[in-house]
């Protein structure tokens, strides 16, 4: 009988190969790491929403390399790439396209507009008035865009990645719920260490600045991230894992000091990304560590804080960890 049980934990163990996803994984770590030192919870979840096919807000102060480590992660792959920056007069038309009258065939041709790529970086994203952020309402969720009756599917891989400053809050406009929850992560940016800040300045100081995005080789391409993505779906989760992630989902609606709780929708955000986490670290399994660590990401923006809680200075985070700590990890 153990025997039997030896031999059915090997079957498992060797049932998906990743060594290939792993390679790719910590290429794309070295390239990045050539040029920006620190911040390796912000890339580890920017590779983590590529292989899960999600969209990623970053918020942080100025400063802190939000839009260039999102352009790294870019020039790590051989895909298109393209670069918005909010502003408030930024008109719909001016993201997804418009049609355009052509004399010689006296019809009107559409023409793409920048979002037609498939890594999109939105600089500044809440600079852009409401009506301009619902025009990317359909890209994000259903990967096309449909103009003047006309449907255009975006090519695999899409991929937003937008920026905000939580700081600065004039001439900004909030995004709508609706458009938060279409992210599969809100990664929030951290001042870096001491240490970390010594080595920024020493390395500006030997002009190794000088060392940008012209040396980032590209390690993947749009292939590769297709075949890595349907090895992180076909991951293992077992029965009582699933029942741990909607008991976290679920507990924020109830919860005393949460005006909203989450959706469905951040259930299987935390199942796409504690996959992807799993990958990252070499199993094609998930356990209650790669769900507990995806938690904050996924849900932070998902749920909003009773004003009395606001008020008192509590964070997102904060409840958040208090519902993990509060639900007994399944073995």
């Amino acid at each position: 009988m153990e025997s039997q049980s030896q031999h059915e934990q090997q079957l498992f163990s060797t049932r998906s190969d990743l060594s290939g996803l792993n390679r790719a994984v910590e290429s794309i770590r070295n390239e990045i790491g050539k040029v920006i030192i620190g911040q390796q919870h912000m890339v580890d979840l920017l590779i983590a929403a590529v292989l899960a096919d999600g969209h990623v807000l970053i918020e942080g102060v100025p400063g802190v390399a939000k839009t260039l480590t999102a352009r790294l992660v870019a020039r790590t792959m051989s895909v298109d790439f393209s670069r918005l920056q909010f502003t408030p007069d930024l008109m719909p038309s001016d993201v997804i396209g418009t049609s355009i009258f052509n004399p010689k065939t006296t019809d009107f041709e559409f023409r793409q507009g920048p979002v037609f790529a498939n890594i999109v970086l939105i600089d500044e994203i809440n600079r852009a008035p409401a009506k301009t952020q619902s025009a990317l309402f359909e890209v994000m969720e259903e990967r096309q865009i449909t103009v003047d009756g006309t449907t255009y599917p975006m090519a695999p891989p899409f991929l937003v990645i937008a920026t905000q400053n939580p700081i600065e809050q004039e001439g900004t406009y909030r995004l709508p719920e609706a458009q938060l929850d279409r992210f599969l992560f809100k990664i929030e940016v951290r001042y870096p260490t001491q240490e970390e800040e010594v080595r920024i300045i020493a390395g500006h100081h030997e002009k190794k600045h000088l060392r940008r995005v012209d040396d980032i080789v590209a390690v993947l391409t749009a292939d590769d991230i297709a075949n890595y993505r349907r090895q992180v779906e076909h991951l293992h989760v077992d029965n009582n894992l699933m029942q741990y992630i909607a008991h976290i989902v679920h507990k924020t609606r109830g919860h005393s000091s949460l005006y909203l709780g989450a959706s469905p929708r951040a259930s299987i955000a935390i199942l796409m990304g504690a996959k992807a986490f799993a990958a990252m670290r070499g199993r094609d399994f998930v356990t209650p560590e790669d769900i507990k660590d995806i938690a904050k990401p996924v849900l932070r923006h998902r749920i909003l804080l009773t004003p009395d809680k606001e008020m008192e200075g509590a964070r997102p985070d904060d409840i958040i960890q208090t519902i993990i700590d509060g639900i007994e990890v399944p073995r």
